[in-house]
């Protein structure tokens, strides 16, 4: 620990968003980042914890205050190999992460301003790419072959970590590119698409081999019967729908239509006016108050919307502290993203009711404000029993006007047949949706799974 005072004298510096009447025009990353001056001395505020719970909280265990340390001293490339310990794609996490780690920052606690451990990750990701810290690796190959069926990000982290541990591996890919939710689901603004490919770049050269536009079953693979092992990351593909009167009105969509459609008009698809989904000129509504609500809403600005409400069926969440969420719970508090920033009408306790249209188009959404009532928890009930709330309407219907509706609320859980032994499940495919962060977690426990597995044959 370079300097014990500094989390004293250095208040936290983030890097902040480029100037809003710049970034909705381009879909460019929005965040910016600190010069290396900064960006060490936001390290040195690390205090080297007696019992750090950042490496509790990260669900890969990144080890912050060892690489923020050597961040400080200006040892990039050690602190690369630290990260790169625990953590396979840190230019992925520290871009999307929520960084579960400063929730749990001591200094999150005390003064309730962590450290800067994703902004500090990402900034270490790319100065290794930039000085060459990230090299190829050739691992010494033990004569198994096994199959990873999706390349999201619990995919190619089971990938790469079978690969170096001398498996040839094959990752089959129904998409036409690698990357999964990273490529398809997360708009550019937040993760360019560049950063994907030059990581598959060096997965590539690691002798991964992939194999694109190759939708396949697990009961194809096996009955090739040349794979030891086959892991299945597929995500959770079913999007929640909403099925109220008036669903089938055009211009009514799936939030991951629009976002999966406009990423790949920018890798230079070509789509037709009636298989367009823009929002240009339209007044936007997002039903759906999570993030993949707020990165429809960014996609709405960029395409040149008219206006956007979003409009969320839970109750607003408190800002800066939440009681009913003490550590060491997620911290459910008001959420502000660069896309809210950008412009949005916020709305909650607010149910949908029905899709108004005309000649087959959505013209607005008929919807009502709700409350929520606690609900008695049934006697003879197990100790710590909760009963879900009971929504209670709240006064008269009104209409949002909106010529296009995105439902961003969130994925079903996929179910899954009973599988041989040598068939094994990992991230949202496993989990149900969920954290980056967190499937990559998973892709790496797999990893370990499936060569247990083989070693035992």
């Amino acid at each position: 620990m370079g300097n014990p005072k500094a989390f004293l004298t250095v208040p936290r510096k983030e890097a902040g968003y480029r100037p809003i009447h710049d970034r909705i025009h381009d879909f460019g990353e929005v965040e910016q980042t600190l010069n290396m001056r900064d960006r060490q001395e936001q390290a040195s505020r690390c205090m080297d914890c007696g019992v750090p719970f950042c490496h509790w909280a990260c669900p890969l265990g990144n080890k912050d205050p060892e690489w923020n340390d050597a961040l400080y001293r200006g040892e990039w490339e050690t602190a690369y190999k630290l990260l790169k310990k625990t953590n396979p794609f840190p230019e992925f996490t520290g871009r999307i992460c929520p960084a579960l780690c400063e929730k749990a920052c001591v200094l999150y606690h005390t003064t309730g301003e962590a450290v800067t451990n994703r902004e500090n990750e990402c900034a270490i990701a790319e100065r290794a790419f930039l000085e060459g810290y990230v090299t190829v690796e050739h691992p010494k190959r033990i004569g198994h072959r096994v199959a990873v069926v999706g390349s999201g990000p619990a995919g190619l982290a089971a990938a790469t970590a079978l690969n170096y541990m001398g498996y040839e591996v094959t990752v089959f890919e129904k998409n036409e590119a690698a990357g999964g939710l990273l490529r398809y689901g997360i708009p550019s603004f937040k993760l360019n698409k560049e950063i994907i490919d030059r990581r598959i770049s060096v997965m590539e050269q690691e002798g991964i081999e992939f194999r694109y536009n190759y939708p396949v079953s697990s009961a194809a693979i096996l009955s090739q019967q040349q794979f030891s092992a086959i892991v299945l990351a597929t995500g959770t593909p079913v999007a929640r729908d909403l099925k109220v009167p008036g669903r089938e009105l055009k211009g009514v969509h799936l939030a991951l239509d629009l976002l999966s459609q406009q990423n790949r008009v920018l890798a230079g698809m070509e789509f037709t006016g009636d298989e367009r989904i823009t929002a240009e000129g339209k007044d936007v509504l997002v039903i759906g108050g999570g993030d993949t609500g707020s990165d429809c809403i960014g996609t709405a600005h960029r395409q040149g919307c008219k206006s956007v409400t979003q409009i969320e069926i839970m109750p607003k969440p408190p800002v800066g502290h939440n009681p009913s969420t003490p550590w060491p719970n997620w911290p459910v508090i008001l959420k502000t993203t660069s896309s809210h920033e950008e412009g949005c009408i916020r709305r909650w306790n607010i149910n949908t009711l029905e899709f108004l249209g005309e000649n087959g188009k959505v013209t607005g959404v008929k919807v009502q404000e709700i409350d929520w009532k606690p609900a008695t928890v049934p006697a003879g009930s197990p100790a710590g029993a909760t009963a879900r709330p009971i929504m209670v309407a709240k006064g008269e219907p009104f209409i949002i006007k909106a010529d296009l509706v995105l439902l961003a609320m969130g994925f079903l859980k996929p179910e899954h047949p009973e599988y041989p032994e040598n068939v094994f499940v990992c991230g949202d495919a496993a989990n149900g949706a969920s954290l980056v962060v967190k499937a990559i977690s998973s892709g790496l426990q797999t990893a370990k799974r499936v060569n247990e597995y083989i070693s035992k044959q």
